[in-house]
């Protein structure tokens, strides 16, 4: 066994926890819808897109072995979370308690909205890492900016396509879903574009920091392949 491809570095660590706080974070931010403009959006727009630009970082740095690993975690951190908040809702409050509806708005979420989010979370990661990693070696290494952005176009794009069909199919208008998909890798594109310079000045600091620039030459994108990092 190559220990070393089987052990995971206190900057990695850094990073998972960051990632599994922006997702439980997004959602209990995605209870408030918010203005930017003319248009509206959830408050899980301001943290989630970081996890993008974490699984860009770390995909680039330890490669797709460590994002896949990373991945998982977070979908098992963010199931935990809201299958814990679910059920502390489904309990009756306490005899003094009065604020049963305000918490129920942010932990009561739909199961049908629970599923699609889920889902949505895996395939976009997923095609954002699958695509950075393939991009990284066609590249050679070079022009990162493109791959950070072509790769959160991918990822969005199949996270959009998945959960607004998933989760609004017959409760919004059918007319107003493909807007909110195209809003959606909109926005969360942009926001990557943005924090770019400081996303190449982390990715290469940290390259220098733990000596480390994976190409996954030969790697096996097997998703379920968890434990093989």
């Amino acid at each position: 066994m190559n220990n070393k491809r089987q052990s995971v570095s206190m900057l990695f660590m850094l990073f998972g926890i960051l990632f599994c706080v922006c997702l439980i974070a997004s959602n209990v931010f995605a209870t408030k819808q918010i203005a930017m403009g003319e248009f509206s959006v959830t408050g899980g727009l301001l943290v989630f897109p970081i996890s993008y630009i974490i699984n860009d970082c770390v995909c680039e740095v330890w490669g797709y072995r460590k994002v896949r690993l990373l991945i998982w975690i977070g979908f098992a951190m963010n199931f935990f979370f809201t299958l814990v908040g679910a059920l502390c809702d489904w309990i009756p409050g306490a005899p003094y308690w009065t604020n049963d509806q305000g918490f129920h708005a942010i932990f009561g979420l739909a199961p049908r909205v629970a599923a699609a989010s889920f889902a949505a979370f895996i395939v976009g990661s997923f095609a954002n890492a699958y695509v950075m990693s393939r991009m990284k070696i066609s590249s050679n290494g070079h022009r990162f900016s493109l791959r950070a952005i072509l790769s959160t176009v991918a990822g969005e794009s199949a996270d959009s396509l998945i959960f607004f069909p998933l989760a609004f199919w017959g409760v919004i208008p059918l007319s107003e879903i493909p807007v909110l998909m195209f809003m959606q890798v909109v926005l969360k594109t942009a926001y990557e574009i943005v924090v770019l310079p400081l996303t190449i000045r982390v990715v290469r600091w940290v390259k220098a920091y733990e000596g480390e620039d994976v190409y996954d030459e030969g790697v096996d994108y097997n998703v379920l392949k968890i434990f093989n990092f």
